[in-house]
């Protein structure tokens, strides 16, 4: 046993180059250090912890008042939280022009993207590609499958605002009547979420209106303008429309408007206060239903600073300038919408 050991010991001073001339003989002297690498190791994790982070923020695209709103938001909090926000989106809501925008934010390594995607599956490999590079990745506005995101940032729960917006309608039209829908996509996962609730409540209390046709309008005004005169053509005995997409109410009710139709089509939906306060006060819409773009781009950022600090969101986390959030299975709740109506819509400018 004690020749096995000592060959296995000659052995591997062998193989490591060891040698018993040249071994230092002061027990306690420290062997392999060199202080000025660990010097510029430690400035350099310094550097590091003390620079400002990167946060990208891209919405499902760019040019249309609420996310010019929510832009604004995400600048606030750069400012007030000592980050650096890069805001910036495709021309046009599709999946492809987003992973393109995604790849270039990749390249530019940034510490986090948020993205407000246009498709709950489309973006899942690029997605993948900023993650194996360190970069976080949450959802915001719309949402990925949860397999290409950490956490999604959710206006209103889906459930309560679909029913609220059912509701809305049927108020209007007494519960009676045929009614369309006009969508921003038929993928976007925030909108289906929406839709399903819209037709859950329609079928389980109202039983008397009807859903003919759900058109899409890309969030393009003018899209959404001739979606509406598309359906009071085809329907002429349509009622109402829920506008589902942030263009798709003021479109829609410009659209009736010009063809007269406002005392017997109604419209509801989510929209800009701003974009509607002409048409509730006409009364073409009795109110219209939002929350605040400005304090989602503000929570989308500062959540994702949090997260880059190493604080994942949890429930009733108080945000500054946000309140106490909701955050179940990896989903964050911001609030309430905000129902805008003729007596309050004057109190809020965006």
């Amino acid at each position: 046993m004690l020749k096995l050991s000592i060959s296995g010991f000659i052995f591997i001073l062998f193989v490591s180059g060891c040698n018993f001339a040249s071994a230092p003989v002061n027990s306690n002297e420290v062997v392999y250090v060199n202080k000025d690498k660990e010097i510029r190791i430690a400035r350099k994790l310094e550097d590091v912890q003390n620079k400002p982070y990167t946060i990208a923020i891209v919405p499902k695209l760019t040019g249309i008042s609420y996310y010019d709103a929510a832009k604004e938001g995400a600048m606030e909090a750069a400012l007030e939280l000592n980050v650096n926000v890069i805001f910036t989106g495709p021309p046009v809501g599709e999946a492809e022009q987003q992973t393109k925008v995604i790849e270039d934010l990749i390249e530019r390594q940034v510490d986090a993207i948020a993205v407000s995607a246009t498709d709950p599956y489309k973006l899942l490999t690029v997605l993948k590609k900023a993650r194996e590079q360190g970069i976080k990745v949450i959802t915001w506005d719309g949402d990925t499958d949860p397999i290409g995101r950490d956490f999604f940032v959710n206006m209103v729960d889906p459930q309560m605002l679909g029913r609220h917006l059912m509701d809305n309608l049927a108020l209007c039209l007494h519960e009676r009547g045929k009614f369309a829908i006009i969508t921003s996509s038929l993928t976007a996962a925030n909108t289906t979420d929406w839709i399903k609730w819209i037709k859950i409540q329609q079928k389980e209390y109202y039983p008397d209106m009807e859903l003919i046709e759900i058109v899409t309008s890309d969030d393009n005004y003018d899209k959404a303008y001739q979606a509406a005169e598309y359906l009071m053509s085809e329907y002429p005995d349509l009622a109402g429309i829920i506008g589902v997409s942030a263009v798709a109410p003021a479109a829609a009710a410009k659209a009736i408007q010009k063809e007269g139709k406002s005392s017997s089509v109604k419209v509801v939906g989510l929209a800009l206060p701003n974009a509607m306060r002409e048409y509730i006060k006409d009364g073409i819409t009795p109110n219209i239903t939002l929350w605040s773009p400005q304090r989602l781009g503000y929570l989308t950022v500062a959540l994702a600073k949090n997260w880059l600090d190493g604080e994942f969101p949890h429930d009733q986390q108080e945000i500054t300038n946000v309140g106490n959030i909701r955050v179940r299975d990896n989903v964050v709740i911001m609030g309430v919408p905000i129902v805008f109506t003729k007596e309050n819509i004057d109190q809020y400018d965006f």
